[in-house]
């Protein structure tokens, strides 16, 4: 290298010197003796995201200073759950959020939120819903079946953390107990219209939100419709307040209906309200005795444009607590453009809230007010289609993810009432896998719906498509909930074929959740069917699946004699895909008990036989049970070379799981060839994979079982 140095460029040819800027490693000298060495800098950690989900203020709140006062003197008190409790529309949710927000600095490990839809249409969210999806947000990965155990874990995850939790819309205390945080660093809000007494044997202080009252009522008008509008008819105002029973939910509806129609004047609003004795389904509910809300509901209403209107039915019909333009528009059969005018529409008119990058969501009572009118408007036969449609348009793109994420995997022919034609959300197998994994809820509970429906072929076939789901990311609980519904409907159809498909993919679900006896029991049914349908590939299929259930409880020989019979069978009807999936399992039999050699025999030829038919997720599998035999059997290098190969693949594909059992695989063996800080390194990883991805596996890398 020349001593004498007048420009060295950056890593994008930025030349240094005369001023300009400088990017990324440089060195700029007079003279430089000897060679020069630049090492780019490491990436810099990820850090953990810190959950931060409250709900955002709208920017019309007003006044509650009172109340917000009443709150920080119930904190100082040094209370660590408090419940504020009102009739429906009030305004709980907008104040604990407003009230939470100014607190953020004092919770550093973040801040949750839950709506428990203790006031909606359907059941109350179980409290275990809501342990799993917490526990998931603070990286546990998928919980535990077992609600004791889940709550068990949630109280250890929490004890040293300083977070905050909104539990919004509940319904009764025992909705809440399982939620409480397992240490005295925390905080809990609860919102309910009841007052949750039953929650002071947990110590919990109440506050009791009142309506607004006339000025702060008169307030919130204002900032709606403007000043100038409010002080020509400042009596009116005040009698469209009173009509509003002071409930901010109804004042912001009928500020947004004058807002829609400058014209019409204050009094013309409170006139119609006046009259209005309608109170729908909403009166007959009897939400806190007030009918104001269904008035302002109304009203608000009927000045949709018809489109917008449909859609705002249709909303009310779905089963989902949040939605998106894409849903909107396959639920109505239109497109994405048209639901999403019709979406700005309903916002700007305050029937819906944007939560989100497109998403949204209603408040409950706007849901209900939403589902009678579409009762009330539409016939049985359009509500079932918009249903339908949106159930056709969950599988179709399940199915498109599905056929991105397992190629190679059997999959049954799919039937449509309403073939969608919509865009996919997705171009990858890694935004694939993340669409399911984000929409897992809404999925659920569309599988819920055909089934409650009566469309069972539809039922069992979105949950085949959400295998890859399952499979990738392993939420057992979701994945033999899914699987009991699945396999109701496949014998609701009368499909044999659907049967035995819902017997196998649910026992892999209930053996790897650990559930071993129940897996034997659906594999030993799904054989027996098998075999009375003379279908040799679902009989070894049945056989794979009881002998890896056998390898599990340590019985070795019934294994062994259940996965030889199963390659038998795949290979006498000509399915080598199957026959290598038993092999792999048989290696690991022999790998756990000694037999190197045969181990590295088992999966070197399920490798092959598995990259011959292109299936690089299970291929990958077997080669890094491969790369663990040939470091047992001494070739430490070659075996840790499969094994870094292996690990690319689950990396690339976003299979944590996977990624987490080759890293302990890595550092089992590193810590067996004398590379102490390297296997601690590998296991550290490994440890963090498990922790989003299996629980039970963490525990078992910590030591704990």
């Amino acid at each position: 290298m020349n001593d004498r140095i007048a420009a060295v460029q950056g890593p994008h040819g930025n030349e240094i010197g005369g001023g300009a800027r400088l990017y990324g490693p440089t060195v700029q000298a007079r003279e430089v003796h000897g060679g020069i060495h630049v090492h780019p800098a490491s990436a810099a950690p990820v850090r953990p995201v810190r959950p931060r989900q409250l709900l955002p203020v709208p920017a019309n709140f007003t006044d509650r200073k009172s109340d917000l006062a009443a709150l920080d003197d119930l904190r100082a008190a040094g209370l660590s759950m408090i419940v504020v409790s009102g009739p429906a529309g009030i305004g709980k949710t907008t104040l604990v959020s407003k009230w939470l927000h100014s607190l953020s600095s004092e919770f550093p490990d973040g801040q949750l939120y839950a709506d428990l839809r203790g006031h909606a249409a359907d059941e109350p969210v179980r409290p275990a819903e809501i342990l799993g999806q917490f526990l998931r947000t603070l990286g546990s990965g998928p919980p535990p079946t077992d609600s004791v155990e889940l709550a068990s874990l949630w109280r250890s995850l929490t004890a040293d953390r300083r977070i905050a939790i909104m539990l919004d819309n509940s319904f009764t205390a025992a909705q809440i107990r399982p939620l409480l945080l397992g240490g005295p660093g925390g905080l809990v809000v609860v919102t309910s219209r009841r007052r949750l007494t039953g929650l002071r044997m947990q110590g919990a202080g109440f506050h009791q939100l009142e309506a607004l009252g006339p000025a702060a009522g008169v307030e919130l008008l204002t900032r709606g419709i403007g000043a100038e509008r409010v002080a020509e008819e400042l009596p009116s105002a005040h009698r469209l307040v009173a009509l509003c029973a002071g409930l901010p939910l109804a004042v912001c509806l009928a500020s947004a209906r004058l807002a829609t129609r400058p014209r019409q004047s204050v009094g013309a609003l409170a006139d119609a309200l006046a009259r209005n004795a309608g109170g729908g389904r909403l009166a007959a509910l009897e939400v806190e005795g007030e009918t104001s809300v269904s008035k302002a509901l109304d009203a608000s209403y009927e000045v949709l444009s018809s489109g917008t209107a449909r859609l705002y039915r249709t909303l009310g019909l779905l089963p989902v607590s949040t939605f998106d333009a894409m849903i909107a528009a396959a639920a109505c059969g239109e497109s994405p453009e048209w639901a999403e005018r019709r979406l700005d529409e309903l916002v700007e008119a305050n029937l819906v809230e944007d939560v989100g990058p497109d998403t949204f969501r209603f408040h409950d009572l706007l849901r209900l007010h939403a589902h009678d009118r579409a009762v009330e408007d539409d016939a049985d036969a359009a509500r079932e289609e918009a249903l339908r449609r949106f159930c056709d348009w969950c599988l179709s793109t399940a199915t498109a993810a599905q056929e991105l994420l397992t190629p190679v995997q059997f999959t049954l022919p799919r039937i449509y009432a309403h073939p969608p034609h919509l865009p996919l959300p997705f171009a990858d197998e890694v935004a694939a896998l993340g669409w399911l994994d984000s929409r897992r809820t809404q999925l659920l509970e569309a599988v819920r719906l055909a089934a409650g429906s009566g469309w069972y072929d539809t039922a069992w076939m979105l949950v085949d498509a959400l295998w890859p789901l399952f499979l990738r990311l392993r939420h057992y609980a979701d994945w033999i909930e899914a699987h009991e519904i699945g396999l109701r409907s496949a014998r609701q159809a009368g499909n044999r074929t659907a049967e035995r498909q819902m017997l196998n993919s649910g026992a892999i679900g209930l053996g790897a959740a650990g559930r071993i006896e129940e897996a034997l029991a659906w594999y030993g049914d799904s054989l027996l069917a098998a075999r009375e349908a003379g279908d040799l590939r679902d009989e070894g299929q049945a056989l794979l699946g009881l002998g890896a259930c056998h390898r599990e409880a340590g019985r070795y020989a019934d294994a062994v004699t259940h996965l030889d019979r199963a390659v038998s069978v795949w290979e006498g009807c000509g399915y080598p895909r199957g026959a290598a999936l038993a092999r792999t399992t048989l290696g690991e039999i022999a790998l756990a008990t000694g037999a190197t050699g045969e181990a590295v025999d088992c999966f070197a030829r399920a490798h092959a036989a598995l990259v011959a038919v292109d299936d690089p997720h299970d291929a990958a599998r077997a080669l890094v049970f491969l790369g663990r035999a040939r470091v047992r059997a001494g070739d430490y290098q070659e075996g840790t070379a499969r094994m870094n190969e292996a690990l690319a693949v689950f990396t690339g594909s976003g299979a944590a799981f996977w990624q987490a059992r080759t890293l302990e695989m890595l550092g089992e063996s590193a810590a067996e060839h004398g590379c102490g800080k390297a296997a601690e390194g590998f296991l550290a990883r490994a440890l963090a994979l498990f922790e989003t991805t299996s629980p039970a596996d963490a525990r078992r890398l910590r030591g704990g079982g």
